[in-house]
Parts: structure tokens; C-alpha cells; sequence
């Protein structure tokens, strides 16, 4: 401590509760009717459970969709790994084409059909392009040509084939788009 504090006089009594100011008392609210509060405990209590209800069944519907999506989509990935593969026996039906050795051409066509029947019955699709608009959703625009026969904004023709599983797209189609005349 200071020596000015130890110096100082005592105060009188009341003089520093004079300088803070007092806190307002609180006066007790009138006691409400029982019955009124129950009442009023009961109002809350049951918008909390119809809340609480709802959110549940949002909850529910939610959870079910959700299953229904992973058993739709299970196989999405199966799917895109066996894609470069149909790829590439597409190109060795067309190098057998080239050959000329229908032996070998119809042996990959009946298999070629075969994937195409099991990519048909696990929901997946060709994604339509040569001759179609473009759109960004679906394909993927690798450059663009001049064309005097095919308008502007139309896919001219297609590199590489897009797929969808049933309604969502697994990969773009790689096209080449027209820009109209030269």
C-alpha cells in the first residue's frame, strides 16, 4: 500500500455508499394462476414434440432416400474402371475392320454386343452427341470446326463416347463442335 492510503482518514459511515449507485431492487412479479401455467408448460411441451415429430419424419424420408441413392449408385465405380476397357475393345473391333479378318471381327462384335447388354442392364448409357447441341452437362468440347453443313453450337463429331448411369453422367463424351461457316 501508498502512504497516501495509509495517511488518509477513515470516512464517515453512509459517505461512500453515497457515491455507487445501488442496484434496483427487484420487485417479486405477480404469482400466476396455476392452472395457467400448466396450461402454458403444456402449449410448449407439445409444439416441441410436433417439432420433434417432423423433424424425425424429415430425418426418416431423408435416410431412405439416401439407401435408395447408394443401392442405385453401388456400382458407379465398377462401372468407370470398366469403361476404358470397352474403350479399347472398340478400337480392336475397328483395327479388325481395317484387317478385314471376319473371323476375328465376329467373335469381338458378339462380345462387344455382350458388354453392351450388361451396361444396358445395370442402368448405363451411351451419351448421345454427333448431330446433337452441345451441351456442357454431357459433353466436353475438344475443339471446334468450321462447317458450312452443320450450324454453329452442333456437335460435328465425337472422339470419345460419354456414359451415364441411369441419370448421372460418369464421364463426358469428348466432341469436336461446329462454329458455323468459315
Amino acid at each position: 500500500m501508498s502512504n497516501a492510503n495509509l495517511n488518509k482518514e477513515p470516512e464517515p459511515p453512509g459517505t461512500a455508499d453515497a457515491e455507487k449507485t445501488e442496484a434496483p431492487v427487484e420487485v417479486p412479479a405477480p404469482e400466476e394462476n396455476p392452472f395457467e401455467q400448466l396450461q402454458s408448460d403444456m402449449e410448449r411441451f407439445r409444439d416441441l414434440a410436433l417439432r420433434t415429430q417432423a423433424d424425425f419424419e424429415n430425418y426418416r424420408k431423408r435416410a431412405i432416400r439416401e439407401k435408395e441413392d447408394a443401392i442405385k449408385y453401388a456400382n458407379a465405380g465398377l462401372v468407370e474402371r470398366l469403361i476404358p476397357v470397352i474403350d479399347n475393345f472398340e478400337f480392336g473391333i475397328q483395327a479388325a475392320r481395317a484387317e478385314g479378318s471376319q473371323a476375328v471381327l465376329v467373335g469381338l462384335e458378339m462380345v462387344a454386343k455382350q458388354f453392351q447388354e450388361f451396361l444396358a442392364s445395370v442402368g448405363v448409357q451411351p451419351v448421345e452427341a454427333e448431330g446433337q447441341p452441345f451441351d456442357p452437362n454431357l459433353h466436353e468440347a475438344v475443339g471446334h470446326e468450321a462447317s458450312d453443313t452443320v450450324p454453329e453450337g452442333v456437335v460435328i463429331r465425337q472422339l470419345r463416347k460419354g456414359y451415364k448411369l441411369r441419370d448421372r453422367l460418369i464421364r463426358p463424351a469428348n466432341v469436336f463442335v461446329s462454329k458455323g461457316k468459315a
